[in-house]
C-alpha cells in the first residue's frame, strides 16, 4: 500500500529541481556583524538586529537580573496569572515611546497581527489590504471573516478607487499596510494613505515592523516619521528586529487597546511574554531613549553600502530603508550566488518564491548599525567578486 505522505517527497524533489528548496543554515554563536554559521566563520549581511542589540550587554545584564528575581516562564495567559509588574511596564514604556495612550504586547509581531485584526473586524467587515502585506497580516486578515480587498502596492489612488467602490457595502472599514516592506525595503506613503482612510471612514492599521528602532526620532517608526501621531489607530509592532529580543506591540487608543485585552485571542489563549524577553526589550527602550547614535550608525553604514553597491552595478530595487535587496531573478541564480557568498565569507541568504513574487529572486542584505566600514568593504569586495563570477556584474 502506497505512504498516505508519498506526495510530500514529491513535492520536496520539485522544490529542489527549481531551486526552491530553503536549506536551513545553522547559527553557532550569539548574533552581531560577524558569526559562526556551519562551523565557518563569516560575515552576517542576514539579520534583522539593525542596532545590534541582540547581543548587547546591558539586554544581556537585564535578562540575567530579571531572571534572578522572577524565575524565566510566567507559566499563564496575561488574562488569568500571567502578567507579571514587568509586563504592565513594558506596556506603559511602549506607549510612552510611540507617543500613544495605550499599548499592550504579545509573544511576536505575527502573533500580534492574528490577535489585531480579528479583533477590529469580523464577517460583515471589511479590510482593504496593500497586495505586498506580510503575510503575519495575511493570515490575520483571513481569520477574522471579513472580507479582504487588496489595493496596488503603495497607491493612494487605486486605494482610493477600492474605498469609494467598496467600502458602503460593509458595517466596519479597515486599512492594513506595513510601513516598511520587509522585501524591497520601501515604505508606504503613510500619510497619503492616512487621508484615504479618514475620507472614507476606514479605521488605520500599520505594521510597523521594520520602521521601529529604523525610522522616526530615535526609531520611534513610520507614524513619528510622517508625523501622523493620533491619526493612525492601531501600530502592530515587533521585539524581534531593531530591539533585538522577541514579542510583539499593538499601540494605539486606550479604548482599542482595552479592546485587544479582551478578544485579543493569542493574548487571551498563549502563555504571556517570558521574562527574559521582557526585561531585554525594557532595557532596548532605555537606550533608544536616551541616545539615537546607533540610529544614526545605522542609516551612515546603509548609505555606504547602497552607494556603492550600485556603483559595482546590482540592481538594489526601490528601497529606501536599510533593506537592501540585491535583485537577480531566477531562484537557481540567487541559490548559486549565496553559495558562493558563503565560500567567500559572506553570510547572505537567497530568497525566492514563494517569499517574492516568481522571477524577482534576490539576495537580501540586511545593514546594521553593529557593522563596521571594514566589514562593509569586505562585503562589498565579495558582492562585486561573486557578481563578475556569475556574470552579474560586468
Amino acid at each position: 500500500m502506497p505512504r498516505v505522505d508519498a506526495w510530500v517527497d514529491e513535492e520536496l524533489n520539485s522544490l529542489k529541481e527549481s531551486g526552491l528548496f530553503n536549506r536551513i543554515r545553522t547559527i553557532g554563536s550569539a548574533q552581531g556583524a560577524w558569526l559562526q554559521v556551519d562551523g565557518r566563520h563569516v560575515l552576517n549581511f542576514c539579520s534583522n538586529n539593525y542596532l545590534g542589540l541582540a547581543n548587547h550587554p546591558r539586554l544581556v545584564a537585564a535578562a540575567h537580573g530579571a531572571m534572578d528575581k522572577f524565575g524565566i516562564g510566567p507559566a499563564a495567559v496575561r488574562s488569568i496569572a500571567g502578567t507579571m509588574d514587568l509586563h504592565v511596564e513594558l506596556d506603559k514604556r511602549m506607549a510612552a515611546f510611540k507617543g500613544v495612550e495605550a499599548a499592550v504586547t504579545f509573544q511576536s509581531g505575527f502573533t500580534a497581527n492574528l490577535g489585531v485584526i480579528p479583533a477590529l473586524v469580523g464577517k460583515e467587515d471589511v479590510i482593504f489590504s496593500d497586495e505586498l502585506n506580510h503575510a503575519s497580516i495575511i493570515d490575520g486578515s483571513r481569520l477574522s471573516g471579513a472580507t479582504i480587498v487588496r489595493y496596488k502596492h503603495c497607491d493612494p489612488a487605486d486605494l482610493g478607487r477600492v474605498l469609494a467602490a467598496e467600502r458602503g457595502k460593509y458595517r466596519r472599514a479597515l486599512v492594513v499596510t506595513d510601513g516598511v516592506f520587509s522585501m524591497d525595503g520601501d515604505q508606504a506613503p503613510l500619510a497619503d494613505i492616512y487621508a484615504k482612510s479618514s475620507q472614507a471612514d476606514a479605521m488605520l492599521m500599520v505594521d510597523d515592523a521594520h520602521g521601529e528602532g529604523v525610522l522616526g526620532k530615535g526609531g520611534r517608526g513610520i507614524v513619528d516619521h510622517f508625523g501622523l501621531h493620533g491619526k493612525v489607530d492601531i501600530e502592530v509592532g515587533t521585539f524581534s528586529k531593531a530591539f533585538g529580543v522577541v514579542g510583539g506591540v499593538a499601540a494605539g487608543r486606550a479604548p482599542l487597546v482595552d479592546w485587544l485585552r479582551q478578544r485579543g485571542r493569542p493574548f487571551l489563549f498563549s502563555s504571556a511574554m517570558t521574562v527574559p524577553d521582557v526585561a531585554a526589550c525594557l532595557a532596548a527602550i532605555d537606550l533608544l531613549e536616551t541616545s539615537t547614535e546607533l540610529v544614526e550608525r545605522l542609516w551612515a553604514n546603509t548609505e555606504l553600502f547602497k552607494r556603492e553597491m550600485k556603483k559595482l552595478g546590482f540592481d538594489t530595487g526601490r528601497s529606501v530603508t536599510p533593506i537592501t535587496p540585491v535583485i537577480l531573478g531566477e531562484a537557481k541564480v540567487a541559490q548559486e550566488f549565496s553559495a558562493a557568498l558563503f565560500e567567500a565569507g559572506v553570510f547572505a541568504m537567497a530568497i525566492a518564491f514563494p517569499t517574492v513574487a516568481r522571477g524577482a529572486a534576490r539576495i537580501r542584505v540586511m545593514i546594521s548599525a553593529a557593522h563596521s566600514t571594514d566589514d562593509l568593504e569586505q562585503g562589498l569586495q565579495a558582492f562585486s567578486e561573486v557578481g563578475r563570477k556569475l556574470g552579474v556584474i560586468q
